[in-house]
């Protein structure tokens, strides 16, 4: 298989961790753990994961002005990214983060334009559009999202949650091409650990792990390692070889596959609507992807 067609399918792996990632999450708190503990759990179990697995790999020597840069992608990324989303979805509910986080494509295209320089094409603009109303359809198909005032505070986290994480797809696109995937995962997970420890280690040492029942377990378990160590990794290879823009798209499939696991778990039937967003989908990737046949233009 040639790089880009490996880093589609990485991307693709990323999104099926996530689009599962939001029920699993709102299962354990905030019942059993509060965000911030998730939080510190997720990037401590990630960032000790790395580190071992850079002892028995070969290391990359990073240059000093490129550490500034990592330490900048971990604010955005790993350490208030995270810290948004696991509080944000403690005060909403998983269709209404759905349905926030359509706009991600959009804030990638214009991160994408005025830091990468990357032309916005009319069919990019298509592409997202019809995208969006893709997973708009299967989302508001399986209900409302809730956009009362008492949930006002956990969207608002949702949306500077999404706007984050297309800051930092942009902002490492660069360095994904210096560096491979593990290199910058330790140390934008250091830095996200720093910055978080001081707000999360004492509400962790002080929870009731002993007392949480097999599943939920599991269920951290998925969070810490699956939804950041490998997700974070698919997604970082895939910067190598596809643009941001790209990647973003694909966050149209979460939806997709929250309802292809109700059909697993719950005997749903797959109906017509089902069918009509993954086409819109993968039509919204494809006209992504396409490269345009004029060079880009260049801006000062």
């Amino acid at each position: 298989m040639n790089k880009n067609f490996k880093s589609h399918l990485a991307i693709i792996g990323a999104n099926i961790i996530w689009g599962l990632n939001y029920v699993v999450a709102k299962g354990i708190m905030p019942d059993f753990l509060l965000p911030k503990v998730v939080v510190f759990l997720r990037i401590s179990g990630t960032l000790i994961l790395v580190w071992i697995l850079h002892f028995f790999l070969p290391s990359e020597r990073v240059e000093k002005r490129d550490l500034l840069k990592m330490a900048v992608c971990s604010v955005f990324g790993v350490a208030v990214n995270q810290i948004l989303f696991f509080e944000g979805l403690n005060r909403t509910t998983p269709i209404s983060a759905s349905i926030i986080a359509t706009g991600i494509p959009i804030y990638i295209l214009i991160f994408s334009h005025f830091i990468l320089k990357e032309m916005i094409t009319g069919i990019k603009v298509f592409g997202i559009i019809i995208g969006a109303t893709g997973a708009l359809i299967i989302i508001l198909s399986a209900g409302t999202g809730d956009f009362r005032l008492n949930m006002l505070l956990g969207n608002v986290m949702i949306f500077a949650n999404n706007t984050c994480w297309a800051l930092y797809l942009v902002l490492l696109k660069p360095l994904m091409e210096k560096y491979n995937s593990l290199t910058l995962m330790k140390w934008t997970f250091l830095f996200g650990f720093i910055i978080i420890a001081p707000f999360s280690f004492g509400s962790a040492a002080s929870s009731s792990f002993a007392q949480m029942p097999f599943d939920i377990w599991m269920s951290i378990l998925f969070v810490v390692f699956i939804t950041s160590g490998f997700a974070y990794c698919l997604v970082n290879y895939s910067l190598k070889t596809v643009s941001p823009n790209v990647n973003g798209i694909y966050i149209y499939l979460q939806p997709l596959v929250a309802s292809i696991v109700a059909i697993i778990f719950r005997n749903d039937n797959f109906t017509i609507i089902d069918i009509v967003s993954a086409v819109l989908i993968m039509a919204g990737v494809y006209f992504v992807s396409k490269q345009p046949k004029l060079k880009t233009l260049q801006f000062s």
